[in-house]
């Protein structure tokens, strides 16, 4: 069983801000927005997800990410992620439910986050298991920091 460390919304861009709370709905966090939305946003990529173990095995190898800086609303701790896969579907304790569509591209916006830009380091096609996962929204809700989920 994994929780939710930190939720983190923006008003577009990164790094985004961490909040205590939030609204889920069908087309993401209630306040988060993006510049791009030809390549972020839309009910299959409502919510973009990456894992607190990743992101503290980033930083052992020198690169400068932290929690939200890589454009991710939830940070996740104890969840398996080299397990996870399209269709894996997220519960969370106080009824929010996601549904993994796809691993994310990372593009240059996030470049910041690693050791010479080189973005590439979460790519699924080269590093499968480091990628963040986009996910559509199954049932909305509000998700609150520390709240449980189980993987279905």
């Amino acid at each position: 069983m994994g929780f939710v460390f930190q939720i983190n919304i923006s008003s577009g861009g990164v790094p985004k801000r961490a909040i205590p709370m939030v609204w889920v709905s069908q087309s993401g966090l209630e306040g988060d927005a993006h510049h791009d939305l030809r390549h972020h946003g839309g009910e299959e990529r409502a919510v973009c997800l990456y894992s607190l173990e990743k992101i503290l095995a980033l930083q052992a190898e020198g690169h400068p990410i932290f929690p939200g800086s890589v454009g991710e609303n939830l940070t996740l701790h104890d969840v398996p992620w080299e397990l996870l896969k399209a269709g894996t579907i997220l519960r969370f304790q106080g009824g929010v439910e996601i549904e993994l569509t796809r691993p994310t591209t990372p593009c240059q916006t996030i470049a910041a986050s690693f050791l010479n830009g080189e973005i590439t380091r979460i790519l699924h096609d080269r590093h499968p298991g480091w990628s963040r996962w986009y996910g559509r929204v199954l049932r909305e809700g509000e998700l609150r920091i520390g709240e449980t989920l189980v993987i279905g």
